[in-house]
């Protein structure tokens, strides 16, 4: 037992830094540009690493847009609607400085430059909502006939046009600003007016 832990934080450390490298790179150069050797350097690993922990190339471009989620729920303490709203702030400024989120958003954005068509951070992010949604529906503060579900998409759509419209006029500068504008126009149709009310859009809840 003592020998198997020590191995098993070794590969766990392992994968950790080959998918920290990975997104750098895919970050930095997109997905064709982000030739294997360039990752290993950064990784400071082996061939042998990367195709034991990921198979490919590939496999490691779908692990860092599985990932992104995991960059942003642990910092979350909120529940219901203000959960939901929370996710999209610190999405919005964590899109600024961590490159695991901000590869993820681009492999998944641009993927089909690549041939993969793989919509699993998605519906990773609209499960997510969703059970937001349904806790917000349990405690009252949903409007009748909202269906979480349907908003869940919605708000995943709307973060995804949201994120590129702001890369493109401003490198993602105003993306916080842009959320809560987004919300502003949102919640008055999912949420009565004394939700409404106490749900908080500062935009430095992101930070915090």
């Amino acid at each position: 037992m003592t020998r198997t832990r020590p191995t098993q934080e070794r590969a766990v450390r392992t994968r950790e830094l080959l998918l920290r490298a990975g997104a750098e790179v895919f970050d930095e150069c997109g997905y064709a540009g982000a030739g294997v050797t360039k990752i290993l350097e950064r990784a400071g690993l082996t061939a042998g690493a990367l195709y034991f922990h990921f198979k490919s190339k590939e496999g490691l471009a779908k692990a860092v847009m599985n990932a992104q989620s995991g960059t942003i729920e642990p910092l979350l303490a909120s529940e219901g609607l203000q959960r939901l709203v929370d996710i999209t702030l610190v999405w919005a400024q964590r899109l600024q400085v961590d490159p695991v989120l901000r590869a993820g958003v681009r492999l998944s954005v641009e993927q089909g430059s690549f041939g993969v068509q793989d919509a699993t951070a998605y519906l990773n992010w609209r499960d997510i909502m969703t059970e937001c949604l349904r806790r917000a529906e349990s405690d009252g503060e949903l409007l009748p006939d909202v269906d979480p579900g349907q908003v869940a998409e919605f708000v995943v759509g709307a973060c995804t046009g949201v994120q590129l419209y702001a890369q493109l006029v401003s490198n993602r500068a105003d993306l916080p600003q842009r959320t809560v504008a987004m919300w502003q126009l949102l919640l008055p149709g999912i949420a009565g007016a004394d939700v409404v009310r106490r749900i908080d859009l500062d935009p430095e809840r992101g930070r915090a």
